[in-house]
């Protein structure tokens, strides 16, 4: 596709989600449809066999980086780290979609854009969405606890590919999903039939009580991933304007078998997270290479509520203050986090570099829709040096 289509694909997506705010009073005024506002432009029908949604969030980040020479040096920056609008919904009951478009980047590239058949037992998904892999992948970027996933997430997670996934869930104890993807680009094309995953997922929660509040999280998750004969794995120090500091380079590789293994807890305002991951790459010329990372996380809500959890997903979801900022006073709600994250890239014939991350966060939740959000984020390099970064986003999703 075009950059000229790709821009009056934007404009015309833009002018859709437009038209819908305008047409909202209209609806209203007809008893068999309502309109609300649900952290998000909501509209259906009385026997709920028709529902739609429309929306955005814009994510707006500063950085300030402190950087040893020998990891080439960083500067300070800012960006729009996303700015995206979707549209989604469920018609005659049974068939649901999502279109959705990520304008930060300069054009508009996929994210969500699918097409589900629903039935008691789960879903069946076709188009552009996330494998099912990894508790901190499938966590929307909006309920994230800090600006950036982890290292070893960066580095081995799938995330979007294009293809078929089948999922459901069982009450608030167990979900589960599986499917095949072609490994895709930002527009969700495929780079041939050669470079397919295979993943599936299981999330099991032995304990979950007061709808979240507590709650233990087991998930395990595995994708065999063939490739065209180039593999290559890389990461970012959890601050999305920086240079790379690990990266295996490309070489030779016919595919990969990536484990993964995923532990959190929510108990009060207290909550953590904890995963594993390991790719055992298929790569004879340089000796098969095994290369593994995890991440421990934890935070605590100063305020007093509990991070929220969506038990059809197996992620967690939107946080909602116990006393919002509004015109009349409140507080928001207040949490401090830490997160120790480390990824080896170095095996057999393969010298991509080792890292280890330290993160501290304040997150300050306005409102449901709205949060400010500060890191530190202390990058050490194996033999090559350290990196320093203070992180500060708005965010607003709608």
């Amino acid at each position: 596709m075009q950059s000229t289509q790709l821009m009056r694909l934007a404009r015309r997506t833009a002018a859709a989600l437009t038209v819908s705010l305008l047409a909202v009073p209209a609806v209203q005024a007809d008893d068999s449809w309502t309109a609300k506002w649900s952290n998000g432009h909501k509209i259906e029908s009385a026997d709920k066999a028709f529902k739609l949604k429309f929306g955005g969030r814009i994510q707006a980040d500063y950085t300030f980086a402190s950087v040893d020479n020998d990891l080439a040096d960083q500067g300070d920056g800012f960006e729009f780290r996303r700015a995206r609008l979707f549209f989604s919904g469920t018609i005659y009951e049974r068939v649901e979609f999502k279109a959705q478009y990520d304008f930060a980047g300069g054009d508009a590239d996929f994210k969500d854009v699918w097409i589900g058949l629903k039935n008691d037992w789960g879903s069946v998904r076709f188009g552009h969405f996330k494998e099912y892999f990894s508790l901190e992948e499938l966590t929307s970027s909006k309920y994230l606890a800090f600006l950036e996933r982890s290292l070893p997430v960066e580095a081995f997670s799938p995330s979007r590919n294009s293809g078929i996934g089948v999922h459901g869930n069982s009450g608030d104890r167990l979900n589960w999903g599986a499917g095949a993807f072609y490994d895709a680009d930002g527009f969700g094309v495929s780079t041939g039939e050669d470079n397919m995953n295979y993943t599936g997922r299981v999330a099991f929660r032995p304990l979950f009580e007061d709808e979240g509040e507590t709650m233990i999280h087991l998930g395990f998750a595995a994708s065999i991933q063939d490739r065209d004969g180039s593999v290559r794995y890389r990461a970012r120090p959890e601050s999305h304007f920086a240079n790379r500091f690990v990266d295996t380079g490309s070489f030779a590789g016919d595919g990969a078998t990536l484990l993964g293994a995923e532990f959190a807890g929510v108990f009060g305002p207290l909550w953590f997270a904890a995963e594993y991951m390991q790719t055992d790459v298929d790569a004879p010329g340089v000796g098969d290479p095994t290369f593994s990372g995890y991440y421990a996380q934890a935070g605590y809500y100063l305020t007093g509520e509990h991070r929220r959890y969506k038990s059809s997903a197996g992620a967690f979801d939107r946080q909602k203050p116990s006393d919002s900022l509004s015109k009349d006073g409140g507080s928001g709600a207040w949490e401090v986090a830490v997160r120790f994250s480390s990824l080896d890239l170095s095996d057999a014939g393969i010298q991509g570099g080792e890292q280890t991350d330290i993160t501290v966060g304040l997150n300050w939740y306005v409102n449901p829709a709205t949060r400010m959000m500060i890191n530190y984020v202390m990058a050490d390099v194996e033999d090559k040096g350290d990196a320093d970064f203070i992180l500060w986003r708005w965010q607003v999703d709608f």
